[in-house]
C-alpha cells in the first residue's frame, strides 16, 4: 500500500474505485490522481465491465486537493500550471470513463471532491453528506471547472452559492438543488449505488452505448468543459500567487 492509493475491486460486472488516502481525508494529490486515471484506464479495457462506483474510504468521500501542496515554497509561475493539471486529470478521467459512473457519497464532498463527484453520470449521497465549495475559506478561486460542473448540474444559483457565496449543503439538500440523484441514511449509501451499478452492469456493451449517447445529447460540450478548466486554472494560479504573498483570507462567520 502506498501513502495514498485506488482501491480497485470487480464484482459481476461492477468495478468499485475507493480513493484511499486515510491521512488527508481522502484529498487528491498528483499521484493519487494518476492512480485514479490508471484505475480508470483498466476499468476501459475491461469489455465485461458495465458501470463503476466511485468512493473514498473511511466514511469520506474526498477533502479536495491536498492544501499541503499549496505551500508558499512553490514557484506558481514554473510549477503552477503542471501540478494543478495533475490533480485535475483525476476527476477529468472519471468523467470520460466508458461506463456509466456513479458516486457513492458519504461524509464530506469539498472543493475537487465536489469536482470528482458532479464528473461521474449518477450521484448517491448521505442524507448527511456535506457538500462545500470550499474555495473561499482557504483564498482560493474555483478550480477544475467546478462553476460549469455545478452549474450545469443545479444551474446558475447554485453554483454562485457554493462558488462565490461560501453556501454548504447537506446530502439531502444536495437531492433538492439536482446535485445528487437520492440521499439515504449513511450505512446504505454503498449498498444503493452498487445496486444500480449492477443494473447497468448486466449489458456492458448495451451500457456502453447508452452512455456516449447520454453524455453526448445531454451533457456539457467537451470543448466548453475544457475551456472552463483553462479559464479557471489561470484564476487559480494567481489566488495562490496571492495566498503565497500572504494575502490570508477572512474567518468565516
Amino acid at each position: 500500500m502506498r501513502m495514498a492509493d485506488v482501491g480497485l475491486e470487480f464484482d459481476s460486472g461492477v468495478a468499485v474505485l475507493t480513493l484511499e488516502n486515510e491521512a488527508r481525508r481522502n484529498a487528491l494529490t498528483p499521484e493519487l490522481a494518476a492512480l485514479l486515471a490508471a484505475a480508470c484506464d483498466e476499468v476501459d479495457s475491461r469489455p465485461e465491465i458495465g458501470a463503476a462506483v466511485i468512493r473514498g474510504a473511511r466514511g469520506t468521500f474526498c477533502s479536495g486537493a491536498d492544501t499541503a501542496l499549496f505551500s508558499p515554497s512553490v514557484d506558481w509561475n514554473a510549477e503552477g500550471a503542471e501540478l494543478l493539471g495533475a490533480i485535475y486529470a483525476g476527476f477529468a478521467r472519471v468523467k470520460r470513463l466508458t461506463v456509466p459512473s456513479v458516486a457513492a457519497v458519504r461524509g464530506a464532498a469539498v472543493g475537487a471532491g465536489m469536482n470528482l463527484l458532479a464528473s461521474t453520470d449518477l450521484r448517491i449521497v448521505a442524507e448527511d453528506a456535506r457538500m462545500i465549495g470550499g474555495f473561499l475559506d482557504i483564498g482560493l478561486h474555483p478550480g477544475g471547472g467546478f462553476i460549469s460542473l455545478i452549474g450545469g448540474l443545479a444551474g446558475p444559483q447554485t453554483a454562485a452559492a457554493l462558488a462565490l457565496f461560501g453556501e454548504r449543503c447537506s446530502g439531502t439538500e444536495a437531492v433538492r438543488l439536482g446535485i445528487a440523484w437520492a440521499a439515504f441514511p449513511d450505512d446504505e449509501v454503498e449498498p444503493r449505488a452498487l445496486g444500480l451499478a449492477a443494473r447497468a452492469a448486466r449489458d456492458p456493451e448495451l451500457a456502453r452505448r447508452v452512455t456516449r449517447s447520454l453524455r453526448q445529447e445531454l451533457g456539457p460540450p467537451a470543448l466548453a468543459w475544457e475551456a472552463a478548466l483553462e479559464l479557471e486554472r489561470g484564476s487559480q494560479i494567481w489566488s495562490l500567487h496571492r495566498r503565497a504573498a500572504g494575502a490570508a483570507p477572512p474567518e468565516r462567520a
